[in-house]
């Protein structure tokens, strides 16, 4: 357990001694600023019950989403292959599991500090709509519950691409391609067939983006949970695979 923390904190602490965390960040807070001014924009004399943080899933969330995963994730393992310090890390006395599960814990809580500037601008939209049920505590909830778990799904695959290969460059490309392989796998189902065949009902179980609508609506399924994390755990067990055949090498 001590390793285990010893290794999430260094790991975390890694992303603030490079430009790359910061480049992060402020590429996330700008792209919340200028879908916060889309949003006031619509808003503007316009009455709506819809709540707020469904309304804030705009083109601005799922670029952030899937262009900050394979950033975070790219030098995980792959910039310790390329440096030489993945042999050291191995003779670690800490198993494959802690040291994935380090890596993995450390992305996620960068990932999720870095949602943090949303709250401050439902906060201030709460502010000025009081007395109105848009952003109810529930449901504001089950929104950063949505990007947890979806967040969980791209960085244990982001630490699978990583740890597939030494350069950063190619674990960002395969990344993207799987995080965006799973964004739209769930449009393939109404493409297939009209009838509710098991390929197209097992499609409509990883649409992301249905997926995340409810959760902004302040409804969670256990399906998209357990979806979640069943998806989140096998992409760790192939990370874990992968870092303990290199073990053997």
């Amino acid at each position: 357990m001590q390793a285990y923390l010893t290794l999430t904190r260094r790991e975390l602490g890694s992303f603030f001694y490079s430009w790359i965390g910061y480049v992060v960040i402020a590429g996330a807070v700008f792209l919340m600023g200028l879908s916060f001014v889309i949003l006031l924009g619509r808003l503007a004399g316009q009455p709506t019950m819809i709540p707020i943080t469904e309304m804030f899933l705009s083109l601005c969330f799922w670029l952030i989403l899937l262009f900050s995963a394979p950033i975070i994730t790219m030098r995980l393992f792959a910039l310790e292959k390329f440096s030489g310090t993945f042999e050291t890390l191995m003779t670690a006395p800490v198993s494959d599991a802690g040291v994935v599960l380090a890596k993995f814990t450390a992305a996620l809580i960068f990932y999720m500090l870095m949602w943090l500037p949303l709250l401050g601008c439902l906060f201030i939209l709460r502010y000025f709509t009081r007395g109105t049920n848009l952003t109810e505590p529930g449901t504001l909830a089950s929104t950063f519950l949505g990007i947890f778990l979806v967040g969980s799904l791209y960085m244990a695959a982001g630490c699978f691409a990583s740890a597939l290969t030494r350069s950063q460059i190619v674990a960002a490309m395969i990344s993207f391609a799987l995080g965006l392989a799973l964004f739209l796998a769930g449009y393939l189902g109404d493409q297939l067939a009209p009838d509710k065949t098991w390929q197209v009902e097992a499609l409509s179980r990883i649409a992301i983006l249905e997926q995340m609508k409810d959760f902004a609506k302040g409804v969670v399924d256990t399906r998209h949970v357990v979806f979640y994390l069943t998806s989140t755990i096998f992409f760790l067990f192939l990370t874990c695979r992968v870092v303990g055949s290199r073990r053997w090498k």
